[in-house]
């Protein structure tokens, strides 16, 4: 009989997931089984748990979802010689092929084979979770379980950010969810001259400024082109980031950039959208679309920024016990939040 674990799965095709026991995974041929600390709940697992149109047409349940942990290592599948039982990690939520043009010019984040972990196949809002060791990253000992719980967000943010130079940059960001406000974080301490941030979420917008941000704006209230004088911003952001995945942010990004502008764009918009592509050509603008991290070098600069004294302690305003999923997310939809750490160390 097939020992079980507690896991949060989606059913169906409804909203919600559901506490339920599912078998224990039996790692296979180059595989390691995880034994869950702390998970996050990420913006994708809102998506999931709300049955949008991104879910339906990504998932297909039952299936355990999550992608942002830290554990130990339970188990060694046949051939795995370079992780030990009981060493502290993560893993790469994006398991690739290995074969295709990207993945062997060391570009895997494009592979357009991916599956995700929690998305394509089982994730880690598990008692256990079973990953390939070539997607295991080991953790070391100075970095915290509850910052390393939602590495896999902070890799999207340090992607985005660290795309460009950012050293003197003047950089605006459009989008205060937890991705943008990390990528804000880094900007400074990466030595940015400014980090503007913009969205309407007050909420937000001060857990952004805790983490470094300069100048948030709510642009409901605020006219971004008065910020820029009032920041002694001549000719208009040196640096983007667009994290909002909002069209009307997206414009009055491009509008606001300098001439030879760089923008990075990681949010995704909820539907088509028509662009000022003359702005983007007559003011010479480079756009980088960003998917995921780097595999896997921005795993290493997000160890190396926790241990140089970047403090993401503050993003984590909730803390709860897996039982209490259902706490957890309704932090995240109501958006007074930033990451809502489970707790998978104990049973209640």
């Amino acid at each position: 009989m097939a020992k079980m674990m507690d896991a949060l799965v989606k059913p169906g095709p409804v909203e919600g997931l559901i506490l339920t026991q599912v078998p224990v995974p039996t790692p296979g041929p180059g595989e390691v089984l995880i034994k869950i600390h702390k998970t996050a709940i990420c913006g994708t697992d809102v998506h999931i748990w709300q049955w949008n149109g991104w879910a339906q047409e990504n998932l297909n349940p039952p299936l355990t979802v999550g992608h942002e942990y830290v554990g130990e290592i339970a188990e060694l599948g046949q051939g795995v010689t370079n992780l030990t039982v009981g060493q502290r990690v993560s893993g790469e939520g994006h398991i690739v092929c290995g074969q295709c043009y990207n993945c062997r010019t060391g570009n895997g984040q494009w592979c357009k084979y991916t599956k995700g972990v929690g998305v394509n196949r089982d994730g880690a809002f598990a008692e256990y979770l079973c990953i390939p060791a070539t997607n295991v990253v080991p953790i070391e000992d100075d970095l915290p379980d509850d910052i390393v719980s939602f590495f896999d967000a902070f890799g999207n943010a340090t992607h985005t950010a660290l795309m460009w130079d950012l050293t003197a940059k003047n950089v605006l960001v459009t989008g205060a969810g937890p991705i943008g406000i990390m990528a804000a974080a880094i900007a400074k301490f990466s030595g940015a001259r400014s980090v503007t941030i913009t969205d309407v979420n007050e909420y937000r917008l001060d857990l952004a400024k805790k983490l470094g941000a300069d100048r948030p704006v709510n642009v409901a209230k605020e006219d971004l082109n008065e910020v820029m004088k009032e920041l002694g911003i001549v000719d208009g952001w040196d640096i983007g980031l667009e994290m909002s995945g909002a069209a009307p942010a997206f414009k009055q990004l491009l509008d606001s950039m300098m001439c030879g502008g760089k923008v990075s764009c990681l949010g995704l918009m909820g539907k088509p959208m028509e662009t000022d592509w003359n702005t983007i050509i007559m003011k010479g603008l480079r756009l980088q679309g960003i998917y995921g991290r780097k595999m896997f070098e921005t795993w290493y600069q997000m160890k190396a920024m926790v241990q140089g004294g970047l403090n993401l302690e503050p993003m984590i305003t909730h803390r709860y016990h897996y039982t209490e999923f259902e706490k957890g997310f309704a932090a995240m939809i109501s958006g007074n939040s930033g990451k809502v750490v489970l707790d998978w160390t104990t049973k209640k």
